[in-house]
C-alpha cells in the first residue's frame, strides 16, 4: 500500500521516466514482507540500458528491476535507499521522509 505522495508529484516522477531521466520517488509504503521498512524510494527510467548503468554504480543488478512497461524502476528500502538517496542528493526526499 503506498500513501504520502500527490499527484502531481507522481506526473513528475512518470513524465521524467518516460523522458529517458533517471528519477526519484519515494512514498510511504507498509509491505508485511519487509518489516521495518516504512518508506520506498522507485528510482525509474525508461531507458533501460540508462537504468541498468546508474543501478550498477550501487551493486543493482539488472535482475531486481521491477519490469513495468511503461515506468521500469528500481525499488529501494532500508539501509541501502537511504545511502543511495543521500549519494544521489536527494535532500528533500530524506527530509520529508525524515529517513
Amino acid at each position: 500500500m503506498a500513501f504520502g505522495i500527490d499527484r502531481n508529484t507522481l506526473r513528475k516522477w512518470k513524465s521524467d521516466v518516460q523522458n529517458g531521466e533517471i528519477a526519484f520517488l519515494t512514498h510511504y509504503w507498509l509491505d508485511d514482507r519487509f518489516p521495518g521498512c516504512k518508506t520506498v524510494t522507485k528510482v525509474g527510467c525508461a531507458d533501460y540500458h540508462k537504468l541498468i548503468t546508474w543501478g550498477r554504480q550501487y551493486g543493482l543488478k539488472k535482475e531486481w528491476i521491477h519490469r513495468d512497461p511503461n515506468f521500469p524502476h528500481f525499488d529501494l528500502f532500508g539501509d541501502r535507499q537511504k545511502e543511495i538517496l543521500t549519494k544521489e542528493q536527494q535532500w528533500e526526499q530524506i527530509k520529508k521522509f525524515q529517513l
